[in-house]
């Protein structure tokens, strides 16, 4: 979708803002360029939609060398995103959102009626903020509204400097999640340039990590942080990488573990004997379908009459199959557990375990920065206190 060839951009005064780069960013792919201030991050983006022009070589959108396109017609069917949203403070969050299609020749109620529609699909009622001007919204609200102008026109290509810079923290989490939303249901092709390492790692299908003028790695987030391409890029990284590196990894089946299980209609008796077998202090409860419904300690059921439905508990840790090892991990602390299920939908599939979790973790890491192995954990400890 859009291809860089030997781009550099040198200015008169023989400063060099970008060297040479040529990479490749795929259909429907959200790609971070991230980078210390004065690295060539924003100029790289702002060569797309021509808003700098390239010295030499050339950019290539859906095929066509930007350089043979009009500029203007170029910016209109190509979103832009900044810091500062750029709302005209004299139109209405309506008619701000309305302001390419009707550039580009919509008749009026129909760009108003996308505009609400795109409103509506950022979380903004058009009911409520369509006839507020934009300084009768908070921040994120105002950044929310530059989003949905950049949609407005429904362009194959996005390009985002800093959208989430100007926010709080929290308000900056909740609007990466509400894009991350976003892109899942709309597959634009995105370029987004930050200097937080974090939000590249969290938003980015690839990451760019400049030097000065340079990308000195392309590569998914969990390959940057496990194989730093060099030590520019592991030091820029951070050396808590393998943290970060907890938040894209995500869970693998094949490392899951299977406890004891007793099952919700069994005899009380019946599940106590055969767990005793089993040397087992404890099960997972799970129905006929195999869905979990909590768990239960041998002793507990020792005695009691019934089935074993009658003396479950609530299973707290627990995380989707879908999540990442960061997630498990939390939950793992927040509960004070051993281990944690994981589950699809309801079924469950099994349990991680810390040493599954280090394990996973240890294979997208570079061979020659892992440690020892270490031995494998038994699941005996019990879920929660």
């Amino acid at each position: 979708m859009i291809r860089f060839e030997s781009v550099t951009k040198r200015y008169p005064d023989g400063t060099t803002a970008v060297d040479d780069l040529s990479f490749e960013v795929g259909e429907g792919e959200l790609v971070t360029l991230v980078g210390p201030s004065g690295c060539g991050k924003t100029t790289t983006m702002m060569m797309v939609n021509r808003l700098i022009d390239a010295t030499a070589g050339r950019i290539l959108v859906e095929g066509s060398d930007v350089a043979a396109v009009d500029p203007v017609r170029l910016r209109r069917r190509i979103g832009y995103v900044i810091q500062q949203t750029g709302l005209f403070p004299h139109r209405t969050v309506l008619d701000n959102t309305a302001t390419v299609p009707v550039l580009t020749g919509w008749k009026k109620p129909r760009a108003r009626e996308r505009a609400a529609e795109l409103l509506d699909l950022v979380g903004l009622d058009p009911a409520v903020y369509g006839d507020r001007y934009p300084d009768q919204l908070s921040g994120g609200q105002r950044q929310r509204v530059g989003v949905a102008r950049a949609l407005a026109a429904d362009p194959p290509v996005l390009l985002m400097d800093e959208p989430f810079g100007a926010v709080d923290p929290v308000v900056r989490e909740h609007l990466q999640n509400e894009f991350l939303r976003l892109q899942e249901a709309m597959h634009k092709t995105v370029l987004l340039v930050t200097h937080d390492i974090e939000e590249a790692i969290r938003l980015g299908d690839r990451i760019a990590v400049y030097g000065e003028g340079r990308i000195e790695q392309y590569d998914t987030p969990a390959r940057v942080l496990g194989a730093p391409a060099s030590p520019y890029v592991a030091g820029f990284v951070g050396s808590d990488r393998a943290l970060k590196q907890l938040s894209v990894t995500g869970i693998d089946r094949a490392g899951l573990e299977r406890p004891p299980f007793a099952r919700l209609g069994e005899p009380a008796a019946d599940a106590v004997a055969r767990l005793r077998a089993e040397n087992a202090r404890w099960a997972v409860v799970l129905d006929e379908a195999g869905e979990l419904h909590g768990w239960v300690g041998t002793e507990e059921l020792a005695g009691a009459a019934g089935p074993v439905s009658g003396h479950a508990r609530r299973m707290e840790a627990w995380v989707p199959v879908t999540g990442t090892l960061k997630q498990a991990f939390s939950e793992m602390l927040k509960h004070d557990a051993g281990w944690i299920a994981v589950l699809e939908g309801h079924r469950f599939l099994g349990v991680l375990t810390p040493t599954a979790l280090h394990e996973a973790l240890r294979r997208t890491i570079a061979p020659d920065e892992r440690g020892a192995p270490r031995e494998r954990d038994e699941v005996d400890s019990v879920p929660t206190r």
